[in-house]
């Protein structure tokens, strides 16, 4: 039980410590910086971020078709909304295991089916980031060497990945486990690695964190600061790479941080400008996940908040029922 209760109440408190602290650093600079703030600019942002969570429901229905899964736009989009509110509270990105059920329950797709569509969303999503991030620093003076570390490993990974996926299919075992990793690489390779797909998905997902981005213009628009569209870019991408590690719910805490810090040292924003900017992003981006995620489970049926809670208990095991029908 304690060890259950430290998995979440541990990573929770370091988010609010370290957003607690970057708030408390520049308490006095931040009546004065919410003063000069346009808060129409908010709504600029939501709509953004709503229209980036259907894109993203497009793209998972086209990773989806690949797999000879046929579901609804609406229902694409709301399955996201889930597994990312899961997110949210479930500790390590386990969430995302939501979306797995929520695929059987709904159209009787295998586990392997499943895990096949969250890896390829992820590996386009983490490749489109680490290339918009690479593209970006090419027009930005004195970047931290270390930024190209956290940029690079992950193109690199993903390359490799790639290649695993074509020598993979030389491969066969009669080894159960590896037969099953090698029954979803091949379903991995069958969704990504062709043309069309490769157009599409690869389109969409720069489309998408473009508009992620655009979201965080909005933010330092509201803050009248100048906006320079290639640092928000690199922000966001630092930000999204960063969390990729499952230190705190979410990544908060550590994304405003690190989004806070490109824009204090590259942009030259003043300290306290750039946390209410990185806060106020990251806060907009977490609520439209919530409030979608809230309506999601709703329309989806009761069904889904006992898997929820079973995942966070760590119990849901292969062959187990997930709620009924």
């Amino acid at each position: 039980m304690y060890r259950k209760l430290s998995a979440i109440v541990i990573p929770t408190l370091l988010a609010a410590g370290i957003l607690g602290f970057m708030l408390y650093s520049v308490r006095a600079d931040l009546s004065v910086a919410i003063a000069n703030s346009v808060p129409a600019y908010i709504l600029v942002a939501v709509l953004v971020c709503v229209a980036a969570w259907w894109l993203r429901g497009f793209r998972y229905r086209s990773i989806l078709h690949g797999l000879s899964i046929r579901p609804t736009l609406t229902f694409a989009t709301a399955s996201i909304f889930i597994s990312q509110t899961a997110n949210l509270v479930i500790p390590a990105r386990l969430g995302d295991i939501v979306r797995v059920f929520i695929l059987k329950h709904e159209y009787s797709t295998t586990y392997s089916q499943g895990l096949s569509s969250l890896l390829v969303e992820r590996i386009f999503d983490v490749v489109t980031v680490a290339l918009l991030g690479l593209i970006s620093v090419l027009f930005v003076l004195n970047v931290p060497e270390w930024f190209y570390e956290v940029i690079v490993i992950p193109l690199v990974a993903g390359v490799v990945f790639f290649v695993l996926l074509i020598v993979a299919g030389r491969f066969q075992t009669k080894n159960r486990y590896v037969g099953m990793v090698l029954t979803m690489l091949d379903e991995v390779r069958r969704v990504s690695l062709n043309l069309r797909s490769l157009l599409v998905l690869g389109l969409s997902s720069i489309v998408i964190w473009i508009l992620d981005a655009t979201v965080c213009m909005a933010v330092v628009l509201m803050f009248e600061q100048p906006l320079d569209p290639v640092i928000v870019i690199l922000a966001i991408v630092i930000g999204n790479l960063i969390k990729t590690v499952p230190v705190t719910p979410g990544g908060m805490g550590i994304y405003e941080a690190a989004v806070a810090g490109v824009f204090v040292t590259l942009g030259g924003m003043p300290l306290a400008t750039a946390t209410l900017i990185a806060v106020i992003d990251h806060l907009i981006k977490n609520l439209i996940t919530g409030i979608g995620g809230a309506i999601s489970i709703y329309l989806c049926g009761d069904w889904v908040m006992p898997v929820i809670w079973r995942i966070f208990q760590k119990k849901v095991v292969e062959g187990e029922s997930i709620g009924g029908d």
